[in-house]
């Protein structure tokens, strides 16, 4: 598996170059689940009246869109790929709804341009794992929220059911980078995605490193037989 570096500037480099075939891919890849593992997270969220939401590495904005549907005062969505957020105003522009609530930004995890204690939720859907450094992400993320505030993400996994995993590894591994070869014409997008999930943390590894970060009530909800997961914590 070809090693890339989990650098800022390279993995925007590496999302501007995939950004139009992203939303395909993605769906295709992942047979349109990917919908339903966002409408969990917008129902975990519930009523948001009056409350303002952060996406993390909105990318696109498939989950802030989705979100408007929780009714907040406000989603903001950052990304460090300007190409995505491109592709993420143009959806948003086509619905009147969205387009008041969502506003997009370029900004970095890392660095987030928020005071304390400003947004209700934070959501992130699979960003965490690019995050160049993960605590420093973390610690930005608990920083903006507000007491008692919750944070969402929704990210990859590997499921635990051996012959789940065996099939799923097979599909990840060796089908998805060729496919995403040929459609986006970029050949490190496509193993970077396999090798950036099996390496990051999972299951009770991020739930505590959450934990160590500050959050309380933690917890992981797997989906799709462990292929996806979501999970929660709370800034106490």
């Amino acid at each position: 598996m070809i090693e890339i570096e989990k650098s800022s500037e390279k993995v925007s480099s590496m999302f501007d170059s995939i950004a139009p075939k992203y939303d395909f891919l993605n769906h295709f890849f992942s047979f349109g689940i990917d919908k339903r593992w966002r409408k969990k997270v917008r129902k975990i969220i519930g009523n948001a009246d009056n409350k303002i939401i952060l996406d993390v590495a909105t990318g696109t904005a498939d989950l802030a869109i989705e979100l408007t549907k929780s009714n907040p005062a406000k989603i903001i969505g950052i990304d460090i790929s300007a190409k995505m957020l491109e592709i993420g105003n143009q959806k948003i522009k086509k619905h009147k709804k969205t387009s008041e609530i969502i506003s997009l930004q370029n900004g970095n995890s890392l660095n987030l341009k928020f005071p304390d204690n400003y947004f209700d939720f934070v959501t992130c859907a699979f960003g965490v794992r690019n995050f160049e450094d993960t605590e420093k992400g973390i610690k930005e993320i608990f920083r903006v929220l507000k007491s008692s505030g919750k944070v969402v993400f929704l990210e990859f996994s590997m499921p635990e059911n051996k012959i789940v995993a065996f099939f799923y590894k097979y599909y990840f591994t060796k089908f998805l980078p060729k496919i995403g070869k040929i459609i986006s014409h970029n050949k490190l997008a496509y193993n970077y995605l396999p090798e950036s999930v099996m390496k990051f943390m999972q299951g009770e590894n991020f739930t505590g490193f959450l934990i160590k970060n500050n959050f309380v009530n933690t917890r992981q909800k797997k989906l799709s037989f462990g292929i996806a997961s979501i999970y929660e914590g709370i800034k106490k």
